[in-house]
């Protein structure tokens, strides 16, 4: 884990990766969970019995939004700002759901830096984020994700 002290120390990061979280188990709980908080019960995500039938490998998937939502619970496993008040979920200049992740899935966060700018009272960090999952040659998702850390 990247350990800084201030958000101004993540200027000396920029354009370097950052590391990556443990591996995160997705589970069927999980993705009914969110289900329920979203409205989104597609068959593809809770049906479980269709999903044997209906989808390749036999399993439900996660909810692309769902694995959007883990990045900042995984990103605290990859960098640590010790002196700030707050962070703010500032949103996403760009997101792409690569890859659907079947329930049981391990994924994990690999993050780098590509900007630290001043903002009043603290930085704004933007970050390229990916979620692997283990035993894929190809992401679950990549996105650019932007976050307002303040002094």
């Amino acid at each position: 884990m990247l350990e800084v002290e201030t958000p101004a120390d993540m200027d000396a990061h920029v354009g370097k990766p950052l590391g990556a979280s443990a591996w995160f188990v997705v589970t069927q709980s999980m993705i009914d969970k969110f289900a329920d908080a979203t409205g989104d019960h597609q068959w593809i995500h809770v049906d479980i019995e269709r999903a044997k039938r209906d989808m390749p490998g036999g399993k439900t998937i996660a909810h692309g939004f769902l694995t959007l939502s883990l990045i900042p619970r995984l990103s605290q496993e990859v960098v640590s700002i010790r002196r700030r008040s707050r962070a703010l979920n500032y949103g996403s200049n760009k997101v792409r759901f690569t890859s659907p992740v079947p329930v049981g899935s391990r994924i994990r966060l690999s993050q780098s830096l590509k900007a630290s700018e001043p903002v009043e009272g603290g930085r704004r960090l933007v970050y390229e984020a990916t979620i692997e999952i283990e035993g894929s040659a190809r992401p679950a998702l990549v996105a650019e994700t932007i976050t307002l850390v303040f002094d």
